[in-house]
């Protein structure tokens, strides 16, 4: 017998994409995003001067992705908020976080026990995202597969997307911040995993979507669970793309000018005291070995 029969992995696979996302994973999903905007920096002080400032930064980062896929298809970027219940979950969620007494909503849920596991529930809800969002351009385009990809990496990473637009709602303009010119993580992974729900949904991908949608999940919940646990910032994909970018463009990212800029400036020699040579010194050596004999 099919090992494969035995575990019924089949079968698991299609009750974990056919899963409700409502009411546990959306709210672990809203629990994680805001509470990454409280981290930002003078996000806090925000929410005390301005609270309708520090709202909206909350329904970005809670329904970001949503609004630009719906600018990018054109469709009004503000449908999703005839949502009321994912509205007011998220605005709980938001008033919690930042205005609970003694702050206890926000030590129970940065506790990283009940953190570890909000931040793996979140991810189930990406995989659903992205795979939503391939699909759901594959019917408005059928043969448009950049299109698909776009659509199923905003679905994915809307929220990074858009940061800098958030940040602007906060007073704050950093430009350099650009999740285009630094991907993290999350949105490098959004990326690939649009490309291979696009590969599916083409049939070009011999796997189900149910299987798609279970092993990417585990794939991004674990490694997203141990980057928290180890407060890592890295990317599991950076050996790889260093390899690519060496291949196709010529070592981008491992040339020898990116390790000069880290190393340190050799220490200026006074002009007064130039280096001496070998046999300038061995010569000062015996000079001075002649004075002390007369």
């Amino acid at each position: 017998m099919d090992v494969l029969d035995v575990l019924n992995l089949g079968e698991v696979s299609v009750y974990l994409s056919k899963m409700a996302m409502f009411p546990v994973f959306d709210l672990a999903y809203y629990i994680v995003s805001i509470l990454y905007l409280k981290y930002e920096p003078g996000a806090v002080d925000v929410a005390r001067k301005s609270p309708v400032a520090s709202w909206l930064c909350a329904m970005l980062y809670c329904f970001g992705s949503y609004i630009l896929a719906d600018i990018l298809l054109g469709v009004c970027p503000i449908d999703y908020f005839h949502n009321n219940t994912h509205i007011l979950l998220a605005t709980a969620v938001w008033y919690l976080v930042f205005f609970c007494p003694l702050n206890l909503f926000y030590k129970c849920v940065a506790f990283l026990p009940i953190k570890l596991v909000l931040v793996a529930l979140k991810e189930v809800v990406r995989t659903r995202k992205i795979a939503a969002g391939v699909h759901h351009a594959h019917h408005a385009y059928h043969h448009g597969f950049v299109i698909m990809i776009i659509i199923g990496y905003v679905k994915g990473s809307g929220v990074a997307l858009i940061s800098n637009f958030e940040q602007l709602l906060r007073g704050v303009w950093k430009p350099e911040t650009n999740e285009i010119l630094n991907m993290s993580f999350p949105t490098k992974a959004s990326l690939y995993g649009a490309i291979l729900f696009t590969l599916q949904e083409a049939h070009l991908l011999p796997v189900s979507k149910s299987t798609l949608i279970c092993v990417f999940t585990l794939f991004m919940a674990t490694i997203k669970v141990f980057m928290t646990a180890r407060h890592s910032h890295g990317s599991p994909f950076a050996l790889v793309e260093s390899w690519v970018c060496h291949l196709l463009f010529g070592s981008a990212l491992a040339s020898d000018d990116g390790h000069d800029h880290h190393a340190p400036a050799p220490a200026p020699t006074p002009a007064a005291s130039p280096v001496k040579t070998k046999e300038e010194l061995s010569e000062g050596t015996r000079k001075r070995k002649s004075k002390k004999a007369e």
